[in-house]
């Protein structure tokens, strides 16, 4: 074999995974940072409705700081069991093979979001930016958006690159109206969600490991909004870029062999049936087949909506009090999610994406936020000394 056909090991691909991962995360931070900047000084952007992450408590500033987080908390563990409840649902449903129902209610949600989310975030920067605009073309412009951001998520023939552009666009439009909850909520529910990820990933009971184990058990691919971050494309025509699928089953005296660093690839780009073989990272353990929020099947990385979604609210949160803050939140994002990757590579087993990212994002804005008020408290004094 030639050495530059020889399958990359963990240490030689590692970093483009991250890369290729880091990259859409960071753009998605990004343009939720920038929404935040443009829209959270107008007053008429606010929700005009009421959450779920708000429905035990809703804060307001006559509160005690203790009021708040006793509210918020309790906000917290009513978002987490209805998460936790529609997630055993989603698997019920699984289960009993109601695929065809988990794509449309998952296609649904898609429309909700890019339509109504978008439509009325779209309406906050219409008047920002005081662009104008008639009904006709506006209904005509967000309805062809919503619909080619459906197609796009839920269509095989679709590019890539337009299915990883809106799941990028949909991550931004739901982290912008989870920035619009109250500050204590928001906070206590990050780490809420942090927890309860770790739990349903590694719990031998876990909702999304059971889901997880369900799919690979039946070589079934899991209708679910989940960014892939490596497409395989085929060196012999550049042309065409192949989406990777589950795995076939493999039987345990096979395994061993060379053909353990090799999967195969449909050509879904062409419709037809015709196989590649690409690399895969080296093995190590046992642990091959369990897929989840992190390792696909295929070796490439997935991550789930659900960790852009919380690493935007906590930059685009960080952003409602300054730019340095942001900063720092988002350098601990990328670390933990780079400690994350490393650890997917070596155990090559489904993680959480959440728990390592969110707690050092969270302890460093609090750190920032001290050091900072500190710093010009500090600054304050001596310019009065003068």
């Amino acid at each position: 074999m030639d050495q530059s056909q020889r399958p990359k090991g963990i240490l030689h691909s590692l970093g483009e995974e991250i890369i290729r991962i880091i990259t859409p995360v960071s753009i998605c931070m990004f343009l939720v940072v920038i929404l935040v900047s443009i829209l959270d000084a107008d007053s008429s952007s606010s929700p005009s409705f009421t959450t779920i992450a708000t429905i035990a408590y809703n804060e307001t500033t006559s509160d005690t700081e203790w009021d708040k987080f006793k509210g918020a908390l309790l906000n917290s563990l009513v978002f987490v069991t209805v998460v936790t409840l529609v997630t055993f649902l989603l698997v019920l449903l699984f289960y009993f093979r109601c695929t065809g129902f988990l794509k449309y209610y998952m296609g649904f949600s898609a429309f909700l979001v890019l339509g109504f989310m978008g439509g009325e975030i779209a309406l906050f920067l219409i008047q920002v930016f005081n662009f104008a605009i008639d009904c006709f073309t506006y209904v005509l412009l967000l309805f062809n958006f919503t619909i080619v951001g459906v197609l796009a998520v839920f269509m095989s023939k679709i590019p890539i690159f337009l299915t990883q552009s809106y799941m990028v666009i949909i991550g931004v439009l739901t982290a912008y109206w989870f920035t619009m909850l109250p500050e204590w909520t928001t906070w206590v529910l990050l780490v809420a969600m942090a927890l309860y990820d770790l739990a349903a990933v590694l719990l031998p009971v876990g909702p999304l490991r059971l889901l997880v184990e369900l799919a690979i058990s039946r070589d079934e691919d899991i209708p679910a909004l989940v960014y892939e971050a490596r497409p395989i494309i085929d060196h012999g025509n550049t042309t065409i870029v192949q989406r990777r699928v589950w795995r076939e089953p493999v039987n345990p005296e096979s395994h061993i062999e060379s053909s353990q660093n090799e999967v195969s690839i449909a050509n879904v780009e062409q419709g037809q049936g015709v196989e590649l073989r690409a690399p895969l990272m080296e093995p190590v353990g046992e642990n091959m087949a369990l897929e989840g929020i992190g390792l696909g099947a295929s070796g490439a990385i997935k991550l789930g909506l659900g960790d852009f979604i919380f690493y935007s609210v906590l930059v685009g949160r960080a952003a409602m009090y300054d730019f340095m803050t942001v900063y720092a939140c988002y350098l601990a994002i990328i670390a933990g999610l780079g400690i994350t990757l490393i650890l997917l590579a070596l155990y090559q087993k489904a993680l959480p994406a959440l728990p390592v990212s969110v707690l050092l994002g969270v302890l460093f804005y609090v750190l920032t936020r001290v050091f900072l008020e500190e710093f010009i408290v500090q600054c304050s004094s001596n310019l009065l000394m003068f």
